[in-house]
């Protein structure tokens, strides 16, 4: 087969017949397409029962759990050696193949959708029916009666066993009244019932019993309650078919399910990330509640709501669903080609969640950045269970694979001061307050510890960024691909003094480095004062003021290349240059040893106060990344920018400071992609009427639109 994405109404010119499914209504392209050209067309529906008609069909059907019931089915039934043919709908790799027709087997194994009524187009030889409910109202406009009215039709036409759940009260009104049916249940009067014995996080154990008397016992590959009952149906219908006890123990226990199926997409004793295709509050309450027999220390949902429709209609009901997990995230609505309803949306269905009490609910609208809000606030001990028939499993995949990247990073370290984290905000951590998220945050308290997440990620070929209190930073919008460390605490910020020598490690600031040297009557450190930034991003960017510079005063740098080998150099084996050193690019800086001179205390105090008066003079208090530009040969930046008149300009929530020209400011809710408008505005201007061509002395990292 070819598949086309998106739909082209080219591909049906020569084709002799179109087959849709109930997804595919009036407005999609090739739909359209085969109607104005005449072409011939079935429903999904009809097409399977023409396939069908040349086998024994049995047409599973239901509410919940038709394709893990079906894909079971066709499991069992090849143990039984009776080759059977198959239709399910999702992908099963213990099949093989969703699909398959077998020339020499006698039955054909299918779901029966009646989500448009097509169902009653069937008539089975068996039929197994797993359970009735309310759902697709948008076709359904008379409610349950027209429901069960589809039901009735499809078992009428049923023209040898019924099987079905008494456990459900509307398949039991609606079979046990029949003559030519089998139930199951949990109740030892049924034809077959089921005892649980013992639940684990991807099986079951229960005992199975035929009208009172044990068969035995089976380990179905699949967690929770409600697939036992599935499970159940599938005994009754292999039983019925003559198949062997044995053997329909041994498929239940090789069996693991269709995708999307309570489906583990990644597990470690850390954390669980769990994809279900549940959509329906009780397929979702019956998730949970599998999920919860897992014990996990925090049971986190992402829902994807399915339909407008759907969740319109069922808004109470999806209300009460969620009440047993401890934090959920709601994306904006699958559309499943439905118009959207005004009011009805993703703030909607958190609100009606609020409204019965549970608090602990956000609205994460975009489902491309949905990840991100979920992996920021993920604890050691969480089970994460994506739900919902569109594309959530999407955000599942992207935190497994992170997930995952995480928890070898924690071995390879087995440091547990070292905080390992991901999608962390860099907004959090630059003075201007924006930035996106970095992919993995990594926060080492030790130089091992610091040279071990080199060497890994190194290993791993994922790039690293090292960054200190981001004083000198402009994270863009869409964050940091890769590795982001932060070597502030432990070994880092510690500052040593001998004499007139200072030793401090790279996440000391250099506030603490010129109070420090005072306390100890040491000179030459008072311009460190008003710095915002720490020793290793000043190492980096040799930064300076009133007149110095820090590589004035170092004497050597001990520092991690990007494999994580230390190294350690004097100064003048690095070439410093104005805001820029450029070894320290690709290398790391772990302390520096710097000198001084021995002073007066008062002096020093003045020299301190003198440099904190001025900053207070000549520089904003407002958020902001420091000096933006770096000075021209004849005149300085912040005077180059005034005369312009320029202060005050502003985009978005960016804004030229009125204090100092040299200097972006936030003024709350900004963006990089503000600041960088206003950075090119500015440096147009300057090359147009003053022939200047600025050069920008802040950092700007990271990627305008997110990737990861």
């Amino acid at each position: 087969l070819q598949f086309y994405c998106p739909h082209d109404p080219e591909v049906i010119n020569d084709a002799e017949l179109v087959i849709f499914s109930s997804a595919i209504r009036e407005g999609n392209v090739v739909y359209d397409a085969a109607i104005e050209a005449g072409t011939p067309m079935l429903r999904r529906a009809e097409a399977l029962v023409s396939i069908m008609s040349k086998k024994q069909s049995v047409v599973i059907a239901g509410t919940h759990g038709k394709t893990t019931t079906s894909a079971l089915a066709a499991k069992v039934l090849q143990a039984g050696e009776l080759n059977p043919s198959h239709y399910v709908g999702a992908e099963v790799p213990i099949l093989g193949s969703n699909a398959y027709w077998s020339e020499s087997g006698d039955h054909f194994i299918a779901e029966g959708d009646e989500s448009d009524g097509s169902l009653i187009k069937f008539n089975p030889d068996y039929a197994i029916l797993l359970n009735v409910e309310e759902d697709h109202l948008d076709h359904y406009t008379d409610g349950i009666d027209g429901i069960r009215e589809v039901f009735n039709q499809f078992l009428d036409s049923t023209h040898k066993k019924i099987i079905y759940c008494s456990d459900d009260p509307e398949s039991s009104a609606l079979c046990e009244s029949r003559n030519n049916v089998i139930s199951y249940g949990w109740e030892i009067g049924d034809d077959f019932s089921a005892e649980v014995c013992e639940m684990r996080e991807g099986s079951t154990d229960f005992d199975v019993f035929l009208r009172g008397d044990l068969l035995g016992r089976v380990t179905l590959g699949v967690p929770g309650k409600h697939n036992v009952l599935n499970g159940l149906a599938v005994i009754a219908l292999a039983t019925e078919l003559g198949i062997d006890f044995s053997d329909i123990a041994d498929a239940m226990r090789e069996f693991r399910g269709a995708r999307r199926r309570f489906d583990v997409l990644y597990r470690s004793a850390n954390y669980s990330v769990v994809d279900d295709y549940g959509h329906h509050p009780t397929e979702i309450k019956a998730t949970i509640s599998t999920a919860r027999q897992l014990n996990p220390e925090r049971l986190v949902c992402v829902f994807q709501p399915h339909r407008y429709t759907r969740t319109q209609l069922m808004m109470d009901e999806f209300a009460k669903a969620f009440r047993e997990v401890d934090a959920l995230f709601v994306t904006d609505i699958y559309p499943a080609g439905e118009k959207p309803i005004e009011n009805i949306n993703c703030e909607s269905v958190v609100r009606s969640i609020n409204e019965d009490g549970h608090n602990n609910v956000y609205s994460v609208p975009d489902l491309r950045t949905a990840h991100l809000s979920v992996g920021s606030s993920v604890l050691c001990g969480d089970t994460i269970l994506t739900l919902g028939a569109g594309n959530i499993h999407e955000v599942g995949a992207i935190l497994a694979r992170d997930l995952e990247v995480l928890d070898k990073l924690r071995r390879e370290l087995d440091d547990p001061q070292t905080k390992c984290r991901l999608y962390e905000p860099m907004s959090r951590h630059t003075t201007i307050k924006i930035g996106g998220p970095a992919q993995y945050w990594i926060e080492p308290a030790s130089v091992e510890g610091f040279a071990k997440s080199l060497k890994f990620f190194f290993n791993k070929g994922i790039s690293v960024r090292v960054v200190g209190r981001g004083s000198n930073l402009l994270v863009c919008d869409g964050g940091i691909p890769g590795a982001v460390i932060r070597p502030s605490a432990g070994e880092f910020e510690e500052v040593r003094v001998s004499e007139n020598i200072v030793t401090a490690g790279v996440g000391a600031r250099y506030k603490k480095v010129s109070n420090i040297a005072k306390a100890n009557g040491v000179s030459g450190f008072e311009w460190m004062e008003g710095i915002p930034g720490n020793v290793g991003g000043g190492l980096r960017m040799n930064a300076g003021a009133m007149g110095y510079e820090t590589f004035d005063q170092v004497i050597s740098i001990k520092y991690l290349d990007s494999e994580g080998e230390l190294h350690e150099k004097s100064a003048e084996d690095f070439e410093s240059k104005y805001r820029n050193v450029p070894h320290l690019n690709e290398n790391y800086a772990v302390s520096a040893v710097l000198k001084g001179t021995k002073g007066h205390a008062n002096e020093i105090d003045d020299r301190i106060r003198e440099s904190a008066e001025r900053r207070k003079r000549t520089q904003p208090i407002a958020a902001s990344a420091g000096c933006i530009f770096k000075n021209p040969t004849d005149i300085s930046a912040g005077q180059l920018i005034e005369e312009m008149g320029l202060k005050n300009a502003s985009v978005g929530g960016a804004r030229v400071s009125d204090v100092h020209g040299n200097f972006i400011v936030n003024d709350g809710g900004a963006k990089a992609e503000d600041v960088m408008t206003l950075i090119e505005n500015i440096k147009t201007r300057a090359l147009e009427e003053r022939s200047i061509k600025l050069e920008t002395e802040v950092q700007i990292v990271g990627q305008e639109k997110l990737d990861f």
